[in-house]
């Protein structure tokens, strides 16, 4: 996992919304929509927890079983090491029966940012068992990121960012706002809010803005809930047979007449519609009742 030090600047905005929104898909498809929702309360704050008087060794294991219990990963020993290296920290993939762990030395006096570090560190574990992977380097640990956050643990990635004029941390591939994104679509589907565990308040507002690009996709056409101007857009493209804003939605003539294709706001998975006003649609993948009007 990178480590942006604090001679870097934070990269903001969203980049890598398009492989994030594959993340999501490619977890609930190997998950299923039940295995996804074994997942609807995040880690505890208190179970990432570290104070300056906590033993070093001693209390970076704990949270990493912490982890391993969150996950749902086999239970066994988790070894976490500390030595110098360019990363936040590194993962050893092996079958088991013990997790190896080695984490950035300078978290030996940044103790409260262990649980963000080894919440995307066991995330590789969960992630090779499931044999669920990005190709490349970059991808792969947007991916890692991405389900750390919307199973619950990465959170403490975000709330890992803090920014100021002097210096600036940050941890992990997604920007502040990306992870936001990430966690405001899983509040949608959980009904949890993750915002009073923060104790960044950069993380907070990186929250809210990724909050409310979650929220522009969760209204736009042909779901009922676009505003006004998107459904006026639409009813227009739907005439000339003109794609969607940024790929949004695309309309495709089939033997039963016009479809309507767009992601699902859940899981992002396209689904295709039949062009006959309001509909219901259930997401084949994720089970998400959607409210169209099409």
């Amino acid at each position: 996992m990178p480590d942006s030090p604090r001679r870097s600047p934070v990269e903001h905005g969203f980049p890598h919304l398009e492989t994030v929104r594959s993340a999501i898909t490619a977890l609930y498809r190997r998950l299923s929509a039940d295995g996804v929702r074994r997942f609807a309360t995040s880690l505890a704050p208190v179970d990432a927890a570290f104070a300056d008087v906590d033993d070093l060794h001693l209390g970076a294991q704990r949270v990493a079983r912490a982890m391993v219990h969150h996950y749902r990963l086999p239970d066994a020993r988790v070894i976490v090491a500390f030595r110098s290296m360019e990363h936040a920290g590194s993962v050893e993939l092996a079958a088991g029966p013990e997790y190896f762990v080695e984490l950035n030395d300078r978290f030996r006096t940044h103790r409260r940012d262990i649980g963000a570090a080894l919440s995307h560190e066991v995330a590789h574990v969960l992630l090779h068992r499931l044999g669920l992977e990005f190709p490349g380097t970059r991808d792969n640990e947007i991916l890692t990121d991405t389900v750390a956050a919307y199973l619950g643990a990465g959170w403490l990635l975000l709330d890992a960012f803090r920014e100021d004029a002097a210096s600036s941390q940050k941890l992990g591939y997604l920007t502040p706002e990306e992870f936001g994104y990430v966690l405001a679509e899983r509040a949608q589907v959980f009904g949890e809010d993750p915002s009073p565990w923060f104790t960044s308040p950069q993380a907070y507002t990186a929250y809210t803005e990724g909050r409310a690009r979650a929220l522009r996709d969760a209204a736009r056409p042909p779901l009922t809930a676009a505003g006004w101007a998107g459904r006026r857009r639409y009813a227009l493209d739907r005439r000339t047979g003109s794609g969607g804003p940024g790929g949004s939605y695309a309309f495709e003539t089939a033997a039963d007449g016009l479809r309507v294709a767009f992601p699902c706001p859940v899981c992002h998975q396209r689904n295709r519609v039949p062009v006959r006003g309001r509909v219901r649609v259930r997401c084949a993948l994720c089970r998400a009742v959607l409210d169209c009007t099409t």
